[in-house]
């Protein structure tokens, strides 16, 4: 029953849209704030707190490189995630056309 309480939990957190591209985006590479903020055409409060939910719920994990701070998925402990994240479109394209800001 834990297990299905995890899932559950975790299933509702990518059932926001916003959520969803996220790890759609990080899927392809990590990425910093400002990346997601240019990618998303969104706010940066509204992307932290999007990474900070996805956080939480042990979706992503962050990575301190200077003053900047990167986000990667982190869900090698949640099969059924990886099989939804694989079947995510992919934003490998958008990404080689985008300027890093952070880089």
């Amino acid at each position: 029953m834990e297990q299905i309480q995890e899932m559950s939990e975790t299933l509702k957190l990518l059932g926001d849209k916003t959520r969803l591209t996220i790890v759609a985006l990080l899927k392809e590479q990590e990425l910093c704030v400002c990346d997601i903020v240019a990618l998303l055409a969104t706010s940066q409060p509204n992307v932290s707190q999007h990474l900070r939910k996805l956080r939480d719920g042990g979706l992503v994990g962050e990575t301190r490189k200077g003053q900047w701070i990167y986000y990667s998925l982190k869900v090698e402990d949640k099969p059924y995630v990886r099989d939804l994240i694989a079947s995510l479109p992919s934003f490998a394209e958008r990404l080689k056309s985008e300027k890093q800001c952070c880089d």
